[in-house]
């Protein structure tokens, strides 16, 4: 260990040398920065985690243990997590497209029932405003935003609806295509009937959105969807939990081209933590585990079937969990070179983060649950990154979306 500190002091000292005086009194200020207290005093929204399903299926409460999750009231608070956007997530292989709602509903309920039973630890947060004022006075700001446009069964009214229970952003497409919005989840499925992008009411939803004051996301969806959110949006745009394709070659991720047209847009990529989106070597693993994962798969969906229950997303997690810790752990260092490709192809202004914990089978290794997010801060800093950087990255970027996007909406929905 002495070797190892000698070596990164004798780096530091050489990097500093070699850089112009104002460059080494910048940096020299960074290392005088304590991460720890820059993490601790920085208002810190995460976009991204799909806990509201156990809150439903496994009648678990927030302020319980983890009890094999990745986010609860403790490791938030450890954390120093103060904002999260509970996903809204309707998995279309166990709910008909004519009944996405119910399930939407009764997700959304689920995150109500925690904020009406924890008052005095929990906030429903709908406005940045809202959000700044129960970190304030220390309570947790639960947000919500929905996962897959086929949650509003073609319907602007249900949109209108899910707004006033308190919806914020609404991922256009999950990896399923729906009726009005290419996925990058099927993109390569020849039975799926595809629109080349946005149909015209695509186009209706996301104008709607825009009136309302709901940030669309883009998130999970194709290219050419992207491409036209980008024209049809009037307002700035978010990617919920996406990374970078040119560091992972996933359709998930985006590409350089798509992360400089959010910043131009004015909107903000949040990085995602799972690691066959982070980790070139991980995702090709993860691929190659996809026959023997699927045929599991396909025995718990007959089984549940045949019993007349409908699929435990605990059982078929457990699945994942189970390939993933045959993989190991990604390195936490593929999730920093993340962030900082997006930060310089974007700007500082344009990234934060989306874990999308409870929603993958692992993060990269050190992160195992939102008690470990300071360490995202700290190694960030560690590449020279400042503490003004960190608070824009961390929470300041999304609230500053957020405002904008409410700014435009019409204001009869505020």
């Amino acid at each position: 260990m002495k070797i190892v500190r000698f070596l990164l002091i004798a780096t530091t000292t050489l990097n500093l040398a070699i850089a112009s005086p104002g460059q080494q009194e910048s940096r020299k200020k960074t290392m005088q920065q304590d991460p720890a207290k820059v993490h601790a005093e920085a208002l810190v929204i995460d976009t991204h985690a799909d806990t509201p399903q156990r809150f439903v299926d496994e009648h678990w409460d927030f302020l319980a243990p983890l009890n094999g999750g990745m986010i609860n009231y403790e490791s938030a608070k450890k954390g120093n997590l103060d904002a999260l956007f509970f996903s809204i997530w309707v998995d279309p292989s166990q709910f008909p497209a004519n009944r996405s709602a119910v399930r939407t509903l009764s997700l959304i309920d689920g995150v109500l029932e925690q904020v009406r039973l924890h008052p005095a630890q929990m906030s429903l947060c709908r406005t940045p405003d809202e959000i700044v004022a129960a970190h304030k006075v220390g309570k947790f700001a639960a947000c919500m935003g929905i996962e897959g446009g086929h949650s509003i069964e073609n319907n602007l009214g249900l949109l209108r609806d899910y707004y006033r229970l308190g919806v914020r952003y609404m991922t256009l497409t999950w990896s399923n295509t729906n009726d009005w919005a290419d996925s990058s989840g099927d993109m390569d499925d020849p039975a799926v009937k595809h629109h080349n992008g946005l149909t015209e009411f695509g186009k209706q939803v996301v104008a709607e959105m825009n009136k309302l004051g709901m940030m669309v996301d883009v998130s999970h969806v194709a290219d050419k969807t992207f491409w036209d959110v980008i024209e049809v949006s009037k307002s700035p745009i978010i990617a919920s939990h996406s990374s970078a394709r040119a560091l992972t070659q996933s359709t998930r991720n985006l590409t350089d081209d798509q992360i400089h047209a959010v910043a131009k847009n004015g909107g903000v990529v949040m990085v995602n933590f799972f690691p066959a989106f982070i980790d070139e070597k991980w995702r090709q693993a993860w691929n190659a585990s996809r026959p023997e994962r699927q045929k599991e798969q396909d025995a718990l969906e007959a089984e549940c079937h045949a019993k007349g229950i409908p699929v435990s997303y605990a059982a078929s997690d457990a699945i994942d969990r189970k390939y993933a810790a045959k993989i190991g752990r990604a390195p936490l260092e593929s999730l920093i070179d993340h962030f900082d490709h997006v930060i310089k192809i974007a700007g500082i202004d344009h990234v934060g983060i989306g874990t999308d914990f409870d929603g993958i089978p692992q993060p990269p290794a050190g992160i195992d649950s939102a008690a470990d997010l300071p360490k995202i801060t700290a190694a960030l800093m560690a590449r020279g990154y400042s503490a003004a950087d960190m608070k824009k990255l961390l929470g300041g970027n999304l609230l500053r979306v957020f405002r904008e996007v409410q700014a435009k909406a019409d204001p009869s929905f505020q």
